[in-house]
């Protein structure tokens, strides 16, 4: 396995798609539930991980606006399941210097998840070890939206014109102000797709796809995840030519 050293090129933003609990479960025989009981075991892990490697920021997929389609039984056990493992691992959280911060639109996650969240992000907000991010009740279509309503309204208001506005203004609305975009996606779990995450973000992410579950997902796997990166020439719109010569003039 790579240390740190190893590894030339870090990426500072890692977003990761947590997928196959359930069929992790289906597999042996088990509960969906406690796939994603599991699941949480995999996040604890990859959080630890992230803090050693020097990863600055981690933003994890845990519920999608398409979510709330699944068996309400289901749903009601991920809530709980949400809230039990934040009132569990909150307090080693902040003691390893993780500053939480939720994404996503809160209007139908129930009011005491809702106030664990927003506790939870209050005591680690000085946290500067790591920025986990968490992503519930999110959809990449969703947060353009609500962006594009936030500037709608400035136009009526007459703080702004259409013209006006540019990129900046966008990602400035959009509910991931202030954090980098993502340099490395990963999925676990065999699809290739990112499924409505972070669509505006994502625009020059290096995407990494793995048929690894997300409850397989270990250190290794990350690891190899990293190396992947390491390895890509990140060139945003730019010939090879012109991205070495710029790496060059930056070093």
């Amino acid at each position: 396995m790579n240390t740190q050293s190893e590894i030339s090129i870090l990426p500072a933003h890692v977003a990761i798609i947590m997928d196959g609990n359930g069929r992790w479960a289906k597999l042996r025989g088990e509960p969906r539930n406690k796939g994603h009981r599991q699941g949480v075991k995999s996040v604890k892990n990859i959080v630890k991980t992230c803090i050693s490697k020097g990863v600055s920021t981690l933003t994890l997929f845990a519920f999608s606006s398409e979510n709330w389609k699944r068996p309400r039984t289901e749903v009601s056990l991920l809530m709980e399941l949400f809230l039990t493992a934040l009132g569990s691992e909150l307090r080693e959280l902040d003691k390893n210097g993780v500053r939480l911060r939720f994404i996503g639109d809160r209007s139908d996650i129930p009011a005491k998840v809702q106030r664990a969240m927003e506790n939870a992000e209050i005591q680690t907000t000085d946290n500067q070890n790591l920025t986990l991010v968490i992503a519930v009740s999110y959809g990449g279509q969703w947060d353009i939206k609500q962006a594009v309503q936030q500037l709608a309204r400035r136009i009526e208001a007459g703080e702004l014109t259409a013209d006006e506005i540019n990129e900046r203004h966008i990602a400035d609305n959009l509910s991931t102000v202030e954090i980098p975009p993502p340099d490395l996606f990963i999925r676990t779990g065999g699809e290739r797709r990112i499924s409505n995450f972070l669509l505006w973000q994502l625009a020059y992410t290096e995407l990494y796809f793995t048929d690894t579950l997300w409850p397989d997902f270990d250190d290794q796997a990350f690891s190899e995840a990293l190396d992947d990166y390491a390895k890509r020439q990140r060139r945003y719109g730019m010939t090879p030519e012109q991205t070495q010569a710029k790496q060059v003039s930056h070093a």
